[in-house]
């Protein structure tokens, strides 16, 4: 190595290790002049030997890339979200559901504060940062690698025994104090203050210029790892290899003994976090042993291992002025309640959700009642309460609408149902456009070149009445739109053809069938294969594919038994839509294992679990979390829950080894 060579990597050293001592540990060894000027002395060197780059140097922090489009990366491991709890109660019941999946184990859990931020996903290969992707849907998120690379908590080059390859999870925030300073300067400036760290942070991912992106002060706190044969065995331990590694990993976490523990650190941060340096708004809550958390395993939407603990709301009041009435692609009423507007939790609310005609009655809600809203869990916030003490003396109890707001139907309601709903799906127009809408969405059929007011005008115009007839548009006939030049005719029409070749899976759920999500329609096109199979598919036969229940059975067969839904899927295939699984889909596909449902338990020596369950999957069986009487076989490897292993034995379950699962795959 040359002797420039070797001046370059030692500054590159001697930088990352100040960067971590500042940004991480909060322990500067060297005041910030002379960080300066190490950091011009490492510039100029690279700047006149290029033959030297590297991609980790910390030179290249400072930003000035420009990102015009952030690219769509699908997660290797999806990122779920959270089930929320807000009592002792909650955890408990929770405790009990795992305790029965489990078995007669000690649980024990880690305790960590839930941060306010915007969720990330750091991929690191042979200890470098090679990619970061946002949350964004859980499946799939943008990445925002260039901007990432500007946070000075980030480590570009890990230190230590770090596995080959692996993602880390955490939030980027803003801390109280860097929010602060970035609203004084812009109101110093004229310009208008940014309402919350939260919102900020997660804009400031998605900025164009990574310059501007190394200007706020964000910190990345991380909190997870997955990858394959990471050899760690606890969150506990997760955390720490994380700060061994270089990552600013928060030093509060606490591990429990039960939930009377667990409830001590939520009551004690309940009161202390308006000192931490950044926000949180609860406690995220993990059973710690790594294994345990694999036998527990995932719902649709969230790990069964893990429950996010939230803090009492904040809460305001304001007055309610009107309740006015939302109509949903399915038909349901949704209630609104529009607000004098009022400042909650950093952001300025207008409107509040209802939900439904026995809340409104409920609570007694009026219009011109001052109302308490909260936001707590939800996204959208909700009235609470009433403050009878300020209603006026001639107010009026809210009658609940007995028509469609849109199409002057009666609204009906079924027995067990908690909305109304209207029943005119094929002539009211904010059902048909709310089908179309949800059909173009990008998680659906992902138009581009189309809205959700191109939407609307096409229809108004009467050049689309359902989402089949959007394959039969023409440039002609979009171009003299309002707002619609020939490039955007084209480029609506070409987007429209595109969507041809969107997978079976998204096509289905983009048909807008009623409790049919994306994970559910992913579940069906797997099991079925085609949608002729699907459409003649009985309620016995689809209850019997994983995660399908009766209400999502029933609400199939009533979907494909309507003629006119019928007609538009006949439509859409003649159009060249996917309704099949793709050869290379159905290539690893077989029925070997149909009709039969797989216990997993252990730790395996060729494959690993989520493999195991793939596998049992692509051969047409169903994965279980826990033993019954129906379960068919508990695939069974080393450290097998002792408790399972009773039940399967006491039920008269076969179980059979990692080999003989193989052997019966290999048939």
């Amino acid at each position: 190595m040359s002797s420039i060579e070797q001046k370059i990597a030692s500054l590159r050293d001697e930088l990352r290790e100040h960067n971590y001592k500042y940004y991480v540990l909060d322990q500067p060894s060297i005041s910030d002049f002379e960080f300066d000027m190490k950091l011009k002395e490492l510039q100029k060197l690279e700047e006149e030997h290029p033959e030297f780059h590297d991609p980790t140097s910390p030179s290249l922090r400072v930003g000035g890339a420009v990102t015009k489009n952030f690219e769509t990366v699908v997660h290797e491991h999806r990122m779920y979200s959270l089930d929320n709890s807000y009592s002792k109660e909650d955890l408990e019941d929770w405790e009990k559901r795992i305790q029965r999946i489990l078995g007669d184990v000690q649980v024990e859990f880690t305790c960590e504060l839930k941060y306010d931020g915007a969720s990330i996903s750091l991929t690191y290969e042979d200890g470098r940062l090679v990619r970061a992707v946002t949350r964004g849907d859980g499946f799939q998120g943008d990445e925002v690698t260039t901007n990432i690379k500007t946070i000075k908590s980030v480590p570009l080059q890990l230190k230590g025994d770090y596995p080959q390859k692996f993602d880390i999870r955490g939030e980027i925030i803003l801390t109280l104090e860097g929010f602060a300073k970035m609203n004084q300067e812009r109101v110093e400036a004229g310009e208008d203050p940014y309402m919350n760290p939260r919102n900020t942070a997660s804009g400031s991912l998605k900025l164009q210029d990574s310059a501007l992106v190394a200007q706020r002060p964000l910190e990345c706190l991380l909190y997870s790892i997955t990858g394959n044969n990471l050899g760690i065995k606890t969150q506990f331990e997760v955390l720490e290899k994380a700060r061994q590694w270089g990552f600013k990993v928060p030093t509060v976490a606490k591990l429990c003994k039960s939930t009377q523990e667990v409830m001590q650190f939520v009551d004690y941060w309940d009161t202390h976090r308006h000192s931490l340096p950044y926000e949180t708004d609860g406690v995220v809550i993990k059973v710690n042993s790594i294994q345990n958390q694999e036998e527990l395993g995932y719902t649709a939407k969230s790990p069964r291992w893990a429950m996010a603990y939230k803090f009492k709301a904040e809460q305001v009041s304001t007055v309610l002025n009107e309740i006015t009435y939302q109509v949903g692609r399915t038909g349901a009423i949704t209630p609104v309640a529009n607000l004098e507007p009022v400042l909650l939790a950093g952001t300025t609310v207008k409107r509040a959700s209802l939900h439904n005609a026995d809340q409104i009655a409920k609570l007694d809600v009026r219009e011109g009642d001052t109302v308490f809203v909260e936001k707590g869990g939800e996204i959208i916030p909700k009235i609470v309460g009433v403050d009878f003490l300020k209603r006026s003396a001639d107010s009026k109890p809210t009658e609940y609408i007995t028509h469609c707001p849109e199409c002057g139907t009666e609204l009906i309601r079924k027995e067990g149902e908690a909305q109304h709903f209207c029943p005119n799906d094929t002539g009211c127009p904010t059902q048909i456009t709310g089908r179309i809408q949800h059909f173009i969405s990008r998680k659906a059929m992902d138009i581009e070149g189309m809205g959700s007011e191109t939407v609307e005008l096409l229809f108004k115009e009467g050049l689309i009445a359902n989402y089949a007839d959007l394959y039969i548009l023409t440039k002609e006939q979009v171009v003299p739109l309002e707002r619609m030049a020939e490039k955007s005719a084209e480029n609506l029409v070409n987007g429209v053809a595109a969507s041809k070749s969107i997978p079976f899976e998204r096509v289905l759920f983009a048909l807008g069938i009623r409790y049919v999500g994306e994970t559910v329609a992913k579940k069906l096109a797997k099991a079925y294969k085609n949608v002729d199979a699907l459409m003649v598919a009985t309620q016995e036969e689809l209850v019997a594919v994983d995660e399908i229940g009766e209400r999502i059975a029933e609400s199939v067969i009533r979907f494909f038994a309507e003629p006119t839904n019928v007609a538009l899927v006949e439509r859409l295939k003649s159009y060249g839509l996917q309704f099949s699984l793709s050869e290379e889909q159905l290539e690893n596909q077989t029925d070997k294992l149909k009709g039969q449902t797989f216990v997993v338990s252990g730790v395996f020596e060729n494959i690993s679990r989520d493999e195991l369950k793939k596998l049992i999957e692509d051969n047409g069986g169903k994965v279980a979390s826990s033993i019954s009487s129906k379960t068919s076989f508990v695939v069974a490897g080393d450290n097998m829950g002792p408790s399972k292993k009773t039940k399967a034995e006491s039920l008269g379950v076969p179980i059979i080894s990692e080999q003989e699962f193989m052997e019966k795959v290999s048939a």
